[in-house]
């Protein structure tokens, strides 16, 4: 974390100085927003979040609960999830109060005896060491909490309003504020009163019968799987082994259990097999007890029993994946004839079920995914154009997620004998897909073709830059590359050099020398004159050698930028390879240097040789305006 470049905090240093809207922040929602968000659930805190760093948007968020959410159905939290956490400051408080999934167990009938069940198998949670980060279980409120408190603290002092439902709007195309949305109160004096807001952009974060997504005349397609599944959070006495460990229990009978232990020691949740739902059931089984739930689970579990004292939360719910044609406003006959004013992101985009722990990841990753392409535009910084490609890059995620858990929900239901791959199997082999990593968007006018990918191997252009330790220069302090990468709207650039050392005649000084200087480098062409030359492009180098053998003093001043009200030197852009895990070699960078731009949202969008400047100038002219 770096402060104090605009003078001697002693205070907390997570909480920014307000700044522009954060200045005069209205109680009272106002009139006029730049961005609405309707729901306070992952997706909207998540866009919440990334949009209250830009200090000139007034964004807000409403919710028609009247006060936080006190307890969350969804509470997996994939190691995607967790660099993004990172991204915006969270990720180490979170993880040591989660409860953390090293490895699953599975269970089946014991062959001897079908009524009992063995435990069969164990696999490792992350076999390849796909991230540094790990698999977490934790509940979605304090997930909510966490973003409730980046908006608090950042310039813009944001947070929910609660008590406000919405009830519908209208585009006009036409005015500042083209979009009207109408709300109605919920809570206090004034439950059942309307009232309207204008808005540039509006945002339905609103959930699987979201409001938004009606309004512009999207529908959820797709089918229910006729299959039910109870699920319960409990604290309860068992004698079953594997309480604490993240199990998939198939019975003789046909039954099964996911069982998912929780953070705090006691707490698990079980998500109990109910069996196929009958074409004329009528949703009779949504009515099934929570006293027929534990009688169910006791059933799966034999020879072990299950004596639950308390119940935190229960629901019965039958497996469904829709998903909508768009996630936007957007018409299919009218793209390419104006850009989207409303979108809708999370549950109200797709539907699947909560046993391959994808809901809250996938639609965090469409929040972050929107949320910096609305702060770009809004700023000044893109145009328009670039927010058509949020529903062209996350409506093909989405259509991934729900085949995906359809075959991972129907193997679940199955009996292990009616399995063509065995329930273990599947799940190692699968593992980047529910981990987060499999995403890979095609090339756009955001991401670039794979031309020169051959320069470096492990950072796939249109996939998650995938962090790796190296060494920072000025203080010897071994880092990860990829935790620098803040929430804060800019993109990355990392040049890695070729074998000269620091201050040697070499493509990367080269290089360097054209980003500071020529008319064409995308530093001078897009920073905004009167800011700092990092505000929108972090850019950083990575040397060869040894920290030892970088002299910092010959380090080209591209990659010592000065900020801030006292032009200070930023010293944590300068990083060496680490000699017993060297990135050249983990990510296949070739010895003679290579670029890699990544993007706000953590995707890498090009790979370049050095001497590409460019192609690089040209890539940029894409999506971002000239100052």
């Amino acid at each position: 974390m770096q402060f104090h470049h605009h003078g001697y905090v002693s205070t907390d240093p997570r909480i920014q100085d307000a700044a522009g809207v954060g200045l005069d922040r209205p109680d009272e929602l106002p009139e006029n927003v730049d961005v609405l968000i309707v729901g306070t659930g992952p997706a909207g805190m998540i866009t919440a979040a990334q949009l209250s760093q830009f200090p000139g948007i007034t964004t807000r968020i409403v919710e028609r609960r009247g006060a936080r959410l006190p307890i969350g159905q969804a509470d997996g939290i994939q190691a995607r999830s967790v660099e993004t956490f990172q991204a915006f400051g969270f990720a180490e408080r979170i993880i040591a109060e989660a409860y953390r999934i090293t490895e699953m167990a599975f269970w089946k009938p014991d062959p001897s005896d079908r009524s009992r069940i063995i435990r069969t198998a164990r696999a490792v949670d992350d076999p390849t060491g796909i991230s540094e980060f790990p698999h977490l279980i934790v509940n979605q409120a304090r997930v909510l909490d966490y973003f409730a408190e980046v908006m608090a603290n950042s310039p813009t002092r944001m947070k929910p309003d609660f008590g406000l439902e919405f009830r519908g709007l209208s585009n006009s195309n036409e005015g500042e504020y083209p979009v009207t949305v109408t709300l109605a109160h919920t809570t206090g004096e004034r439950a059942g009163q309307e009232r309207t807001v204008h808005a540039k952009y509006v945002v339905g974060a609103d959930g699987a019968r979201s409001g938004v997504r009606d309004s512009i005349g999207c529908t959820l397609a797709g089918d229910q799987a006729k299959h039910a599944w109870g699920v319960m959070d409990v604290l309860a006495v068992t004698d079953f082994p594997d309480i604490r460990t993240k199990c998939a229990i198939q019975s003789g009978s046909g039954g099964s259990i996911l069982l998912i232990p929780r953070e705090g020691g006691y707490l698990f949740r079980m998500y109990v097999d109910l069996g196929d739902v009958a074409d004329d059931d009528n949703g009779a089984v949504r009515k099934t007890t929570i006293d027929e739930i534990i009688g169910k689970a006791n059933a799966i579990l034999h020879p072990y029993t299950l004596d639950v004292k308390n119940v935190a939360w229960h629901s019965v719910y039958e497996v469904a994946h829709r998903l909508t044609d768009r996630f936007d406003d957007v018409l299919p006959h009218e793209i390419g004839t104006r850009t989207p004013r409303v979108f809708i992101t999370g549950d109200a985009c797709h539907t699947h079920s909560a046993k391959a722990g994808q809901g809250m990841n996938v639609s965090m990753q469409d929040g972050f995914n929107l949320g910096w392409k609305l702060g770009h535009v809004l700023d000044g910084r893109s145009p328009e154009t670039l927010l058509g490609t949020y529903s062209a890059e996350r409506q093909v995620i989405a259509r991934n997620l729900i085949d995906f858990d359809k075959e991972w929900s129907s193997l679940m239901a199955k009996k292990p004998e009616e399995l063509d791959v065995p329930l273990e199997e599947f799940y190692t082999k699968t593992a980047e897909f529910p981990a987060g990593f499999m995403t890979q968007y095609p090339a756009s006018m955001l991401i670039g073709e794979s031309t020169h990918q051959e320069l470096a191997t492990g950072f796939p252009v249109g996939k998650r830059f995938k962090s790796a330790p190296v060494v920072r220069v000025a203080d010897a302090n071994p880092v990860q590359l990829g935790h620098h990468h803040r929430a804060d709207g800019r993109w990355r650039v990392y040049a890695f050099a070729d074998a000269a050392a620091s201050g040697e005649p070499s493509a990367l000084a080269d290089w360097a020398h054209w980003m500071q200087t020529s008319p064409d480098s995308p530093l001078l062409v897009h920073t905004p004159a009167g800011s700092d030359i990092d505000s929108v492009f972090d850019v950083k180098v990575v040397y060869q050698q040894a920290h030892a053998g970088v002299d910092i003093g010959r380090v080209p001043g591209a990659f010592l930028p000065k900020t801030g009200p006292f032009a200070l030197i930023d010293y944590e852009k300068v990083y060496a390879a680490d000699p017993e895990h060297d990135i050249f070699e983990l990510r296949g960078i070739n010895r003679g240097g290579a670029v890699v731009v990544v993007r706000p949202d953590q995707y890498v969008a090009n790979v370049l040789p050095l001497t590409a400047t460019a192609a690089l100038a040209a890539f940029f002219r894409q999506m971002l305006l000239a100052r």
